[in-house]
């Protein structure tokens, strides 16, 4: 998504969203009327009286603007409101009649919320939060249910008027997140945890904010100053749950997601199940407990039918299992999915490193059950079948080509295949050449550059859990 500035409606800037249509083209989610517009009196960027009728009032400007504009074709992808308020917030925008008036004109309705803020250490603002204290609260499955409560009313608004309903912006912490808890593996439990409560809540989607060096939270973080060589990005603890909770939800696009108060409702070891066209396909298991000793881990017994719901027995032979694990909650590098890990600061270039390791679990189909063992602490994703394990697998990496060079020095770049097609220098055709760029060096003719580059819910339905 692409934020049109919101800062000056009377002298509207377009060119973002021109530009942004003829280069993104359908990779564009959309573009965003105003950024926490509930916020703009107190920051002094519009009058202390400035309301939801007031805001109505600008994003019709906006939708007249983009409607006459040529260069923008694509008219139907704004998103609103944006507030960073609850759900009474949200009621006073929908109460002016924003959705009604400018349906046609609206793609998402959107709201966007941080469960606390680290705003006194980074700018002097508030009240000091001392994050030893406030961990315990991302420890467990009630902080993404209070959150999503708030919304309720606004997923079940947006589902009447035919609109997704999105959180545009949420992490940890507002003002950058807090050192040991928004890197930690406890707020990747936290994260994936929360976009599953929000999916099961009818969100359609969420972004986890990114920002510059400094930031706590980061899913990931560019090389400082002009570093640009391989393995020199760091990934952050919430981007792992981005990538498990990927392979949760599948790639068919009709996966039904089911909080299922397992373990009598325990808010350290809840369960989610997910159902595609009626059936369970996939099983989420969390343990927030943080105990090395293995004294905490628990084991789940799952059943697919079976008398106790009338039906027949379906489970499987043998179930896969992928987990994701870390030897505590405050660990903030050795975090690993299926094996697998992005490594340490400035050690990552995107792709995972190690092998992947998936267990396969035995079933006793004579009583009906699975057994599947959850590390303190870590999470299970279970696969109920060889077709919802295969929907999982690892599609085939995929290369850029870039727009943009750089270490230009001592480095070169040559046709692909030319190169394959070259066997170089022999015999009589040998030349000196440099590695130097003083104007003096002596320079192979025709000196080239090489550049590499790797991209970057029924539960009838036959689910039953012990």
């Amino acid at each position: 998504a692409v934020g049109i500035p919101f800062n000056d409606t009377n002298n509207l800037r377009l060119g973002i969203a021109e530009v942004g249509e003829a280069v993104l083209s359908s990779n564009l989610l959309g573009f965003q009327v105003g950024n926490e517009p509930d916020l703009y009196a107190a920051h002094s960027n519009r009058p202390s009286t400035y309301a939801p009728a007031d805001y109505f009032g600008e994003f019709g400007i906006v939708v007249q603007a983009v409607n006459n504009d040529g260069n923008i074709p694509v008219k139907n992808n704004l998103i609103a409101p944006s507030v960073s308020g609850t759900n009474s917030i949200l009621s006073a925008v929908w109460d002016t009649g924003l959705v009604e008036t400018y349906s046609s004109s609206l793609g998402w309705l959107a709201v966007e919320h941080y469960p606390t803020n680290n705003c006194f250490a980074t700018y002097g603002v508030g009240s000091p939060v001392d994050p030893q204290e406030v961990f315990q609260n991302f420890l467990n499955h009630t902080s993404g249910i209070y959150i999503v409560a708030a919304y309720l009313n606004s997923t079940a608004f947006a589902q009447a008027n035919g609109k997704p309903f999105i959180m545009m912006e949420t992490n940890t912490a507002s003002c950058g997140g807090f050192p040991g808890l928004s890197d930690s593996f406890g707020a990747t439990l936290w994260a994936l945890d929360y976009g599953l409560q929000m999916a099961y809540s009818n969100f359609s989607g969420a972004l986890l904010h990114v920002g510059g060096q400094d930031v706590y939270y980061n899913p990931f973080t560019p090389p400082p100053t002009n570093q640009s060589t391989y393995h020199q990005w760091t990934v952050g603890a919430v981007f792992y749950s981005a990538i498990v909770i990927s392979e949760v939800f599948g790639p068919s696009g009709n996966a039904q997601i089911v909080d299922l108060q397992a373990n009598s409702d325990s808010m350290f070891t809840p369960a989610y199940a997910i159902f595609e066209n009626g059936a369970p396909v996939r099983l989420m298991l969390f343990n927030y407990v943080s105990d090395p000793s293995g004294a905490s881990d628990y084991t789940a017994t799952i059943s697919l039918g079976g008398s106790a719901i009338n039906q027949d027995n379906a489970t499987p032979s043998q179930i896969q299992v992928k987990y994701l694990v870390a030897p505590s909650v405050s660990e903030k590098v050795n975090i690993t999915w299926a094996g697998q890990s992005f490594g340490g600061p400035f050690e990552s270039d995107g792709r995972f490193q190690g092998s992947e390791s998936v267990q396969t679990i035995n079933c006793d189909q004579s009583s009906n059950t699975c057994q599947v063992t959850v590390p303190a602490p870590g999470a299970a994703l279970v696969f109920l079948s060889s077709d919802a394990y295969g929907e999982s697998g690892n599609p085939s990496t995929e290369t850029f080509s870039t727009t943009m060079v750089t270490k230009t020095v001592n480095t070169a770049t040559i046709n692909p295949s030319v190169l394959a097609t070259s066997n170089g220098m022999s015999g009589s055709t040998w030349e000196l050449g440099s590695t130097s760029h003083e104007g003096g060096a002596a320079t192979l003719r025709g000196s080239m550059s090489l550049l590499s580059v790797v991209g970057a819910v029924v539960l009838s339905a036959g689910l039953l859990w012990t």
